[in-house]
């Protein structure tokens, strides 16, 4: 078992819960080392003093803030606890909104929260109090040196919190150039649109986590394992000619053509799907939407990472 990122209680009212929180976040990316390919020696990094050039141990590593250029306040562990306890040890509950009304682009880590012994019972209170109003619980939280806006959702047996982004660290949409709003604004027609619902309810499916694999992850451990096998272990090689190829420049075409080819061709979505799984609700069948044409030639492009 993972060990406790932090340890505390969340807290609303007088009511107090005493929590352990673990990250819910299993990444599962390669590791690479860094290589000199004049002779395939693993290349390291050194922390050093940039007065003297010397190697600094992680021992005398400390944490300091430039006030002024070249002046620093250094601080200690001790220093980021004490600069607010109650706050670095409570989740406090500030509100309780109804769930699904926080936008998607709000959310940002998740982490299970794990009651101690003695928090059982008032662990459980919160969380069937929660799933039977519909509700979630906003809060502000300190995990490590920055505080965070968070949400305390239940989710079967176990309590999740997931750390919010604050408004001022979303990029105004006003920034870029969008369609306007409507059918009008954007052009579209009603036969498009009608076309498009199709094509939507089409591929309406169940939401199932496990059917969505990371393929690109799947695909490169085989090229590694290739590669051992044909005892390439030390070669750099050029990257492979044959790769998916992907429009120069594009234009927008008729869209009602695309759609209404779209929905006749039908066709699986995922090739590697379990057979096993049950039927998407009124489908029968599904196909990708595609709504750009070449305009002129065409350019090498990464493999794209796809849904399996």
């Amino acid at each position: 078992m993972a060990r406790a990122l932090w340890k505390g209680a969340i807290t609303f009212g007088l009511v107090h819960i005493p929590v352990e929180l673990y990250p819910a976040e299993e990444r599962k990316e390669f590791k690479f080392s860094m290589l000199d390919k004049r002779d395939f020696s693993p290349v390291g990094y050194k922390r050093y003093s940039k007065k003297s050039g010397k190697e600094v141990d992680w021992n005398n590593v400390v944490k300091g803030y430039e006030y002024e250029k070249d002046q620093y306040v250094v601080l200690s562990d001790e220093d980021f606890r004490r600069a607010n306890v109650k706050a670095s040890q409570t989740i406090d509950i500030e509100a309780f909104v109804a769930a699904g009304e926080i936008p998607p682009q709000y959310f940002d880590t998740p982490y299970y929260l794990v009651p101690t012994e003695r928090g059982q019972k008032v662990y459980a209170l919160l969380r069937e109090t929660l799933r039977s109003t519909g509700r979630v619980a906003v809060a502000q939280v300190v995990i490590r040196t920055a505080q965070h806006l968070a949400v305390v959702v239940p989710v079967g047996k176990i309590l999740m919190l997931n750390t919010l982004r604050y408004a001022d660290e979303l990029r105004p949409t006003k920034d870029f150039a969008l369609p306007e709003e409507g059918l009008k604004g954007a052009h579209v027609t009603s036969k498009e649109v009608d076309l498009a619902k199709r094509l939507i309810d089409d591929m309406t499916e169940h939401w199932k986590a496990d059917e969505f694999k990371d393929t690109y992850h799947q695909d490169l451990m085989r090229r590694i394992e290739e590669k051992i096998k044909k005892g390439e272990t030390t070669q750099i090689t050029e990257p492979d000619t044959e790769e998916t190829k992907a429009p120069r420049s594009a234009q927008v075409i008729d869209l009602a053509v695309l759609l209404k080819q779209s929905l006749d061709r039908g066709g699986p979505r995922r090739k590697a799907a379990d057979p096993r799984r049950s039927p998407k609700p009124e489908a029968t069948g599904k196909t990708a939407l595609r709504v750009v044409a070449s305009a002129r030639g065409s350019a090498k492009a990464p493999a794209k990472r796809k849904r399996a």
